[in-house]
């Protein structure tokens, strides 16, 4: 088989391939959407044949490398090494689409039973504690009454506080007006703001006598010592 030859049935194999992969792409990626608890025989076929494919490509791309490296005329080797380094590129390519695809289709798996699972929980929960439908509408009556009955008592409570606050600013004001009476009622009669003065002009007196004693005090008590 002539260099030629053998170039362009690698080439064509290598479309080939490549071809192959992405149908079969696009057959994987519907796992990831409707998932079942474990892989069906189609998702397993699938599987190995892409991998094979992989695999396959991965041959057929070094033995274009080493076509590649037996042809002598350097026309044709640049071309020839732009075609070895597309597929190179491509089958890197379709290696990550594949890992990519397989993490979804497991995510998705996992994501499935886990609600299988929740779902197998809850019903096993149901079994066990034998729930009726119509106890447990029941039951969601009563809850429902104890909130309305807990509501009722919290606006009672308020309202309360309430007449409490009102009661005390009542007060209040009834404490400032008998204040305003009795200073009035101070100031009729007579002779009671010159009373009031001197009592305070005497307590002024007293306290600046009483500090003048206690300054002396300390002053003797340093001159002693």
């Amino acid at each position: 088989m002539s260099t030629a030859s053998g170039w362009a049935q690698l080439r064509q194999q290598a479309r080939s391939l490549e071809t192959q992969t992405d149908n079969l792409f696009q057959t994987y990626s519907s796992f990831s959407s409707n998932p079942s608890k474990k892989p069906s025989e189609d998702e397993i076929r699938i599987e190995s044949q892409l991998q094979e494919l992989l695999v396959k490509r991965d041959a057929v791309v070094a033995s274009l490398s080493r076509t590649l490296d037996s042809d002598s005329a350097a026309a044709s080797s640049a071309t020839k090494l732009q075609n070895v380094l597309r597929h190179k590129e491509i089958l890197s390519d379709h290696r990550k689409e594949y890992q990519r695809l397989k993490a979804a289709v497991t995510q998705a798996r996992n994501h499935t039973n886990l609600l299988s699972s929740v779902r197998d929980d809850i019903n096993q929960y149901r079994t066990s504690t034998h729930v009726d439908p119509s106890r447990e509408a029941e039951y969601r009556l009563e809850e429902r009454d104890a909130i309305d009955r807990s509501h009722d008592m919290a606006d009672r409570v308020l309202s309360t506080a309430y007449e409490v606050n009102h009661g005390l600013g009542q007060q209040q004001l009834m404490l400032a007006s008998i204040n305003q009476r009795i200073k009035g009622a101070a100031m009729q009669i007579p002779g009671i703001n010159t009373l009031i003065g001197k009592i305070n002009t005497r307590k002024k007196r007293d306290s600046i006598i009483l500090a003048c004693l206690m300054s002396f005090c300390f002053l003797m008590v340093l001159w002693l010592r």
